[in-house]
């Protein structure tokens, strides 16, 4: 499954919200260095869909705010 992400790093709160077009939309408590908000974007996507991180892959976006997010379901 793909799913369209976008994310807002140093929020004060962690936070999902599903946006009408099925996206979602990811605050992080991490700053986008050395990967650290990466790294908690696929912690919490793991919780949400209840996966190992593993299964979650960053496919586009890497360095970009607005990502594409692959979940082997």
């Amino acid at each position: 499954m793909q799913q369209r992400v976008k994310v807002k790093p140093n929020s004060k709160h962690q936070q999902i919200t599903e946006e009408a077009d099925g996206s979602l939309t990811i605050r992080l408590k991490s700053p986008p260095v050395d990967g650290k908000a990466n790294k908690e974007l696929i912690t919490i996507l793991a919780k949400k869909f209840d996966v190992p991180k593993s299964w979650i892959q960053i496919k586009s976006g890497l360095s970009s705010r607005n990502k594409l997010v692959e979940i082997d379901i």
